[in-house]
């Protein structure tokens, strides 16, 4: 069984791409047109219970994303390739530089999940629990990544392209993994390049967070910052973070 997925490019660097949480592969076509076609070729994963896998089951758990990115390496012929990881993704992408380390030519993470998972409050816990049977509560999450200054028109349209392109059980199941999995102490000292995105007006996902995890843990880190963006900059400003994605693969190739 290969994994759903979305090819996009024609070029000789692979690029498998993991979505997070809130929606599946599409959250990126907001840069399609901005990519570099000829020299990468992207793949765009949906998970288990996502978009194009909607109808795969599995245990929705990190190493479960893992195998099944690989996987689908293995299926498109690429020996070497590089990942990019949006949120939930981007804790994935540290469980696959983990488990193929010597074929990952570099990784980016943009607004990631920590290898550690997330500890939340009660207040915030009850908001994304709450998000799986709610669609209000998923509305007021993406509201709060990104700062609570986006229209309620594009609010409204994430929230039902989350419901159109998930199962519940999926949704429910990858919350507990990006939050409670915790394989930090097998990440420190990994090194793999990595760049780590953050957003400007992230509400939770910032600097001094991404310096006690991301470039604590891995020697070969970096960390950059999008102004003007949340926790969506494939949405916000998809011209600039594909330049940013493209450049740092292109030191790595």
């Amino acid at each position: 069984m290969i994994i759903g997925h979305t090819l996009h490019g024609s070029g000789p660097q692979g690029v498998i791409v993991l979505h997070g949480w809130m929606g599946d592969y599409s959250v990126f076509q907001p840069m399609f047109d901005f990519l570099d076609t000829d020299t990468f070729t992207y793949a765009f994963v949906d998970y288990r219970g996502y978009g194009k896998s909607r109808n795969i089951t599995g245990n929705y758990s990190m190493a479960e994303i893992s195998a099944d990115a690989i996987a689908l390496a293995d299926h498109l012929g690429w020996q070497r390739f590089h990942l990019v990881g949006h949120s939930m993704g981007g804790m994935a992408v540290q469980r696959v530089a983990l488990d193929a380390t010597e074929r990952v030519q570099c990784a980016i993470a943009l607004t990631p999940v920590p290898a550690s998972g997330v500890t939340f409050d009660d207040e915030t816990e009850a908001l994304f629990a709450g998000a799986i049977d709610e669609p209000e509560k998923r509305t007021a999450v993406t509201d709060f990544g990104t700062g609570g200054r986006l229209t309620q028109r594009w609010l409204d349209m994430m929230t039902r392209s989350s419901l159109a392109n998930s199962t519940v059980e999926a949704f429910r199941g990858y919350l507990t993994a990006w939050a409670k999995t915790d394989f930090a102490a097998e990440a420190d000292g990994l090194e793999t390049p990595f760049l780590v995105v953050i957003g400007q007006y992230d509400g939770a996902l910032q600097a001094e967070f991404m310096r006690e995890t991301f470039l604590k843990w891995y020697p070969n880190a970096r960390l950059e910052t999008i102004d003007n963006a949340g926790h969506y900059p494939m949405y916000e400003t998809p011209v600039l973070l594909a330049t940013m994605m493209e450049t740092y693969m292109k030191e790595h190739v």
